[in-house]
């Protein structure tokens, strides 16, 4: 009998899984636990998968095309595509981290039986979400791709930085999308992690200062690799978390925690672009 913690007789998709950042290290586990992965993503996957797709996340139309080409039954989605506010402009920002997420998932559900999990990736830097739920619920509910873009057009202030108002965006989609998706069994959840050493860190460390970086507050006192977060990834799609939706888990090494108790005055991002460069 097979173990709820692997993934044998599953297909995934994997989107941002190429290079070496946490999508790179969640197909390593991925195969390791027995799923058929399907990556999308402009950078090849760093091992051998049965499908690779040089897909630019920001073309729905590629993306349609390409989520036809896969076909047959899709278990669970894993979309770990990113990019940070440093050098480019906030629209293409929110596209890449926000509307391509919930586009892609949306052309996949129709092959998600019951049981089926979609996981992405925000980050610590969209900790203000649940005080712009109200904000971001035009975007996350207008009626695909297209209307979702024309609404960031629209919004130039709400999206200042893009980085974590993409954060926040993706938290508030997953609890939404979570309901409207639970009468078909398909779980949505999300995580937010810290700072993590990707490729994407010294585009970070430009874009709020490297010395801002180097002391970033975490308990456990250093940044995490891109496996310790592709891991929790992974549990949240898998059945051993059958009963889990709706959810953001935050894996940051203990910063929210302590500042939430006082331990870590909040102050310290003052400055640093609303921390945003905390991926």
């Amino acid at each position: 009998m097979a173990s709820i913690w692997d993934y044998e007789g599953t297909r995934v998709v994997v989107a941002g899984g190429g290079g070496a950042g946490m999508g790179a290290a969640a197909v390593t586990e991925l195969v390791r636990l027995g799923a058929e992965v399907h990556v999308i993503d402009l950078k090849e996957p760093p091992i051998d998968v049965p499908g690779y797709y040089g897909t630019d996340l920001r073309h729905p139309d590629a993306v349609a095309q390409t989520v036809a080409s896969i076909g047959g039954e899709i278990n669970a989605l894993f979309y770990c595509a990113g990019r940070a506010g440093s050098k480019f402009p906030d629209t293409d920002v929110m596209t890449v981290n926000f509307l391509s997420a919930r586009h892609l998932a949306e052309l996949v559900v129709p092959h998600m039986p019951p049981g089926s999990a979609i996981a992405s990736i925000s980050s610590t830097a969209g900790i203000g979400w649940m005080a712009n739920i109200a904000k971001w619920m035009p975007l996350v509910t207008t009626d695909g791709f297209a209307a979702g873009r024309a609404w960031v057009d629209e919004h130039p202030e709400e999206i200042t930085g893009g980085y974590a108002p993409s954060k926040e965006a993706i938290i508030v989609w997953t609890l939404w999308a979570s309901f409207a998706w639970a009468d078909k069994g398909i779980r949505v959840n999300s995580i937010s992690p810290g700072p993590t050493q990707t490729p994407m860190m010294p585009d970070f460390e430009e874009f709020v200062g490297k010395e801002f970086m180097e002391n970033f507050p975490v308990p456990l006192g250093r940044r995490s690799a891109p496996a310790e977060q592709a891991y929790p990834l992974i549990f949240l799609n898998s059945r051993a978390a059958s009963y889990i939706t709706g959810e953001n888990l935050i894996t940051d090494g203990g910063t929210m925690g302590a500042i939430m108790t006082g331990n870590i005055d909040p102050a310290i991002f003052a400055g640093a672009g609303r921390a945003q460069a905390t991926k």
